[in-house]
């Protein structure tokens, strides 16, 4: 049995063992909106819960409009196709900014802009990246009620309104994103972001994949959000990249119908857990680091047996990456268990430790070994994982391992489908 697992910008191609129990979770294959750029449009006159964009704006307004990154495969260029032209008849272009939400991921190149915006929206309009750890451009809020001090970027903050666009899909520790994870951690402060991803948060039970009912995480995301006057522009798409719904309006009621609709096409239950799971991390642009490839592995963790063994392939053009605290942290221990252990008694978080902690989470649970093209077998190895450079026989071995009847389950779009345990 042969798999295609997305990869880069392409697919790999992997011969299974014939003497495993095989079982591949895909996203449920929701059909294409026939025509989304008319959806698109539809969705700003006939929001959920808000009156129409267009009324919700005021002349002389000032509208933000806040994007996802590079590392997200969000249609923007579409979505800026239905939405400019409104903002357009209610304000003038110089009252419209856009606004890149970073969270603490690097800059894009102008590059990445024109391909994700489009060439006449990075002529015309101002275009801001928010800078995380810069707080002279930010503006202070007080403290959230679980005690973050909010910090904000003070350009996006002092719109009238601000248009959160993105998609909608399940999350590692937010439950979903889209919603309001453009303002947190999107447009953040890093002392923000660090408190809200802090590791007490980030073990909760309930911060997980799919839950947004009492995960203090989301909770949080959204009372920050709630300090700002929005308007929530997000869809859906399916495992071709193609919407399959939009959903805006008031940033509770519009995203809860989309989480809903997400949790219907992209998790699936299995009946049993699995000695071997093999994923990848949905292919470009979620694969282009390790950083981000730990999705995969985490959506593998939730079906792999304790002691189990999961292979992640991630293509990571971008590397580790170089920037931010991940590769470091990793760097400088020796053990997974060790890492945590330190990480629990930090007395201040420091940047990208979830990542790390969400990492050594998988790592406590199984073995993860990782098949790349953009990383050498020394760079997987600092970072606690153990390098593969061939997968077939890599799942021979392993499969001989288990013995009869071992239990394979393939992810071939990784985190786009996040499978969980039946309930018996």
């Amino acid at each position: 049995m042969n798999v295609h697992l997305d990869y880069g910008s392409g697919s790999l191609s992997v011969s299974l063992p014939a003497n495993a129990e095989i079982t591949v979770v895909s996203p449920r294959q929701v059909p294409a909106l026939p025509d989304p750029a008319a959806a698109l449009r539809e969705a700003l006159e006939a929001p959920v819960g808000s009156a129409p964009l267009r009324e919700r704006i005021k002349p002389g307004d000032t509208v933000g409009v806040v994007v996802n990154d590079i590392t997200r495969a969000t249609p923007t260029a579409q979505m800026l196709a239905a939405l400019l032209p409104v903002l357009q008849d209610a304000v003038s272009e110089d009252h419209i900014r856009i606004f890149v939400a970073l969270g603490t991921h690097r800059e894009n190149t102008t590059t990445e802009l024109r391909s994700m915006l489009g060439e006449a929206v990075m002529d015309c309009f101002d275009v801001i990246q928010n800078n995380c750890e810069d707080q002279t451009t930010q503006q202070y809020f007080g403290e959230s009620s679980a005690g973050s001090p909010i910090w904000l970027n003070a350009e996006a903050a002092a719109c009238d309104l601000l248009v959160l666009t993105g998609f909608i899909e399940p999350h590692i520790f937010a439950g979903f994103s889209g919603g309001g994870k453009p303002v947190m951690p999107g447009l953040a402060g890093l002392e923000t972001i660090q408190s809200n991803h802090g590791f007490g948060r980030l073990n909760h039970p309930r911060a997980t994949w799919g839950v947004t009912e009492n995960n203090p995480v989301y909770d949080e995301i959204i009372e920050i959000a709630s300090l700002l006057n929005t308007f929530l522009f997000n869809v859906t798409m399916n495992n071709d990249k193609a919407v399959t719904g939009v959903f805006a309006g008031d940033l509770r009621q519009a995203h809860a119908a989309g989480c809903w609709a997400a949790r219907k096409a992209a998790m699936a239950p299995v009946p049993h857990p699995f000695d071997i799971v093999l994923t990848s991390n949905s292919g470009y642009p979620l694969d282009q680091n390790l950083y981000q490839s730990v999705k995969g592995m985490s959506a593998a963790s939730r079906v792999v047996k304790p002691g189990g063994v999961i292979l992640v392939a991630a293509e990571c053009r971008d590397g580790i990456p170089d920037h931010g605290l991940y590769a470091d942290m990793l760097r400088g221990a020796k053990k997974p268990a060790e890492l945590m252990e330190q990480m629990r008694t930090l007395l201040n978080p420091l940047r990208d430790q979830w990542q790390v902690q969400l990492q050594l989470q998988v790592q406590m649970k199984a073995d993860v070994g990782v098949y790349s093209d953009g990383l050498t077998p020394r760079q997987v190895r600092e970072c606690l994982l153990w390098p593969v450079s061939d997968l077939e026989a890599e799942l021979e071995r392993l499969a001989e391992k288990a013995g009869p009847g071992a239990r394979l389950c393939v992810l071939p779009q990784g985190p786009l489908t996040i499978p969980y345990l039946e309930e018996r």
